[in-house]
Protein backbone atom coordinates (compact mmCIF):
# COMPACT_ATOMS: atom_id res chain seq x y z
CA UNK A 1 0.00 0.00 0.00
CA UNK A 2 1.40 3.53 -0.68
CA UNK A 3 0.71 6.55 1.54
CA UNK A 4 -0.50 9.31 -0.96
CA UNK A 5 0.46 12.81 0.38
CA UNK A 6 -0.82 15.08 -1.60
CA UNK A 7 -4.77 13.35 -1.03
CA UNK A 8 -6.10 15.67 2.17
CA UNK A 9 -7.07 12.95 5.20
CA UNK A 10 -10.28 13.40 6.19
CA UNK A 11 -9.12 13.33 10.04
CA UNK A 12 -6.74 16.10 9.48
CA UNK A 13 -9.02 18.89 8.07
CA UNK A 14 -11.78 17.43 10.81
CA UNK A 15 -9.37 18.04 13.21
CA UNK A 16 -8.09 21.52 11.69
CA UNK A 17 -12.24 22.62 11.80
CA UNK A 18 -12.01 21.29 15.67
CA UNK A 19 -9.09 24.01 16.68
CA UNK A 20 -10.95 26.60 14.51
CA UNK A 21 -14.00 26.71 16.71
CA UNK A 22 -11.90 25.83 20.01
CA UNK A 23 -9.99 29.36 19.50
CA UNK A 24 -13.71 30.97 18.58
CA UNK A 25 -14.44 30.16 21.74
CA UNK A 26 -11.78 30.96 23.64
CA UNK A 27 -11.95 34.56 21.78
CA UNK A 28 -15.26 34.85 23.21
CA UNK A 29 -14.60 33.58 26.78
CA UNK A 30 -13.04 37.50 27.70
CA UNK A 31 -15.91 38.88 26.94
CA UNK A 32 -18.17 38.11 30.33
CA UNK A 33 -19.37 41.17 31.86
CA UNK A 34 -19.27 41.42 35.56
CA UNK A 35 -21.04 43.98 37.38
CA UNK A 36 -20.26 46.40 40.42
CA UNK A 37 -22.08 45.82 43.82
CA UNK A 38 -22.24 41.77 42.68
CA UNK A 39 -21.07 39.57 44.57
CA UNK A 40 -18.69 36.93 42.91
CA UNK A 41 -17.19 33.80 44.20
CA UNK A 42 -13.31 33.56 44.94
CA UNK A 43 -11.33 31.10 43.44
CA UNK A 44 -8.16 31.52 45.49
CA UNK A 45 -8.46 33.23 48.46
CA UNK A 46 -6.30 36.06 49.53
CA UNK A 47 -5.36 34.55 52.63
CA UNK A 48 -6.68 30.89 55.06
CA UNK A 49 -9.75 33.15 57.11
CA UNK A 50 -10.94 35.56 54.35
CA UNK A 51 -14.88 34.43 53.02
CA UNK A 52 -14.90 32.63 50.09
CA UNK A 53 -16.79 35.31 48.23
CA UNK A 54 -15.99 39.21 47.13
CA UNK A 55 -18.52 42.20 46.44
CA UNK A 56 -17.10 44.11 43.35
CA UNK A 57 -16.69 47.85 43.60
CA UNK A 58 -15.33 49.06 40.25
CA UNK A 59 -13.36 47.77 37.00
CA UNK A 60 -9.58 49.18 37.66
CA UNK A 61 -8.68 47.77 34.29
CA UNK A 62 -10.07 45.33 31.52
CA UNK A 63 -9.06 42.37 33.49
CA UNK A 64 -8.75 43.80 37.01
CA UNK A 65 -11.77 44.74 39.72
CA UNK A 66 -11.12 46.10 42.92
CA UNK A 67 -13.13 43.65 45.15
CA UNK A 68 -14.07 44.07 49.17
CA UNK A 69 -13.71 40.65 50.83
CA UNK A 70 -15.22 40.46 54.42
CA UNK A 71 -12.31 39.11 56.87
CA UNK A 72 -10.04 40.60 54.60
CA UNK A 73 -10.46 43.83 53.44
CA UNK A 74 -10.16 45.33 50.16
CA UNK A 75 -7.96 44.34 47.23
CA UNK A 76 -7.18 44.30 43.61
CA UNK A 77 -8.86 40.99 41.78
CA UNK A 78 -7.76 39.57 38.47
CA UNK A 79 -10.83 38.09 36.31
CA UNK A 80 -9.17 34.21 36.89
CA UNK A 81 -9.66 35.39 40.44
CA UNK A 82 -13.19 34.55 40.42
CA UNK A 83 -16.54 33.46 39.08
CA UNK A 84 -19.98 34.05 39.32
Amino acid sequence: MKLDSERPDFAVQLRRRNLDITSKYYAQEPSQKFVASSWVKLLQLPNPFSFEEALLLCQVAEDEWLAWIPDHGEAVLHTRQFSY
